[in-house]
């Protein structure tokens, strides 16, 4: 779970794990291909109107799920949406993508933990 965003990173629940994954998972896989892909919008209005509960915060942490335990082979998000890469290409340019923003992530937590560190933990001389 993520502070400050406890609801939207709790674990899945028995009813996303036992309903929701199963159904995400047989419609992720046939949606190979760039010119395939869905939405989180279109996910979440198609899976309501078939009687589900969900959220578009939930439809994201399913699909964490998903990847993260291999449940849909090569699965990618780009800004059009969730799709089946086709060719290792696709998957390299993804993975490029993925490590561009885990580096810029990571950049903000040390710039915040410098300046914390200033902030909170000067020496007495310095006031």
């Amino acid at each position: 779970m993520i502070k400050g965003f406890d609801k939207q990173t709790e674990t899945l629940s028995d009813y996303e794990r036992k309903t929701l994954v199963p159904v995400m998972v047989r419609s992720l896989a046939g949606h190979i291909g760039k010119a395939a892909a869905i939405t989180n919008k279109y996910i979440c209005s198609r899976m309501r109107l078939c009687g589900y509960q969900i959220s578009d915060a939930r439809v994201r942490k399913i699909v964490n799920h998903i990847r993260t335990n291999g449940l849909v082979q090569c699965l990618i998000a780009t800004s059009g949406g969730y799709y089946v890469a086709e060719t290792e290409e696709e998957l390299k340019e993804y993975e490029d993508s993925l490590l561009g923003r885990e580096q810029a992530i990571r950049e903000v937590r040390l710039s915040i933990e410098r300046q914390r560190k200033i902030k909170y933990h000067k020496e007495p001389w310095q006031d």
